[in-house]
């Protein structure tokens, strides 16, 4: 599987920003996987930062949205088999969400809780533009910061 994997990214890498654009949505969607790999690569060769972040940023923002729109299908069988999340961690963003809206899906990009609160915001029906463009504005930050840690404007702990 490792060979499988380490092949793909290969992949994704020699597709240059096409790649990235794919990684990212697959990493944004329930798929574990590591854009981060391919954008760190797709910089140390020479490509674009800028249009690095904002492929990545866009293709991990339409994978967060599918994992929105399966909460708004509000299939939660569909949700436990093909996504592996639980309804209870569902139902508990769900509780922790009420009242503070799609703004929320600014934290999409979180680990282990960033599908969850997708999902969950989908479910609530929570309004689509504003989910939306917070999802994106939380992504594009995460990026941004990362790809500062790359060039060693930051430094992460």
């Amino acid at each position: 599987m490792d060979a499988f994997v380490g092949s793909l990214v290969q992949l994704l890498i020699d597709w240059g920003y096409f790649g990235l654009f794919i990684s990212a949505l697959l990493a944004g969607s329930i798929i574990p996987f590591s854009s981060e790999l391919v954008m760190i690569a797709l910089v140390k060769v020479g490509l674009n930062p800028a249009i690095c972040v904002l492929s990545a940023t866009l293709g991990n923002t339409i994978g967060g949205m599918t994992c929105y729109y399966m909460g708004r299908l509000g299939k939660i069988d569909w949700i436990e088999k093909y996504f592996k999340v639980k309804k209870e961690k569902v139902d508990k963003m769900q509780a922790f969400l009420q009242g503070k809206g799609a703004l929320m899906a600014f934290f999409a990009f979180l680990p282990f809780v960033g599908e969850a609160i997708a999902i969950a915001l989908g479910f609530m029906r929570s309004n689509v533009w504003l989910t939306t463009s917070s999802m994106f504005a939380g992504k594009l930050v995460r990026y941004i910061l990362m790809l500062l840690a790359l060039q060693g404007v930051i430094s992460m702990f």
